[in-house]
């Protein structure tokens, strides 16, 4: 199973073991990461799964889509590297992936 490092504002890191097919958002609320509020449940309804992909998986993760870049809008503190979780789907390529919250969510 792949594994994800979800890191938080004050820098505390979790690993979690990932079900392939999966996404981040699903393994964050799996697991009780917290600052993944995932109000909307993975429909890409809101932004309170955003994340920052670490710049070394951020090619790997691919780019947000229109309608992810339009929920972006009302995340906060929105940066290149910035993501819906519930939009990146877990792969075995993907083991090893670090994301960080951002301090609050949309």
């Amino acid at each position: 199973m792949p594994k994800i490092t979800y890191i938080d504002a004050q820098g505390e890191s979790r690993t979690v073991e990932a079900e392939t097919g999966s996404t981040v958002m699903e393994t964050a609320v799996r697991n009780a990461i917290p600052g993944i509020e995932a109000e909307c449940g993975g429909a890409c309804a809101c932004a309170t799964c955003h994340v920052y992909v670490d710049d070394a998986w951020a090619e790997k993760t691919g780019h947000a889509e229109s309608m992810e870049e339009d929920m972006l809008d009302f995340a906060f503190d929105v940066r290149p590297t910035s993501r819906l979780s519930c939009q990146i789907r877990v792969r075995d390529d993907l083991d090893g992936l670090i994301v960080r919250t951002p301090a609050r969510q949309g």
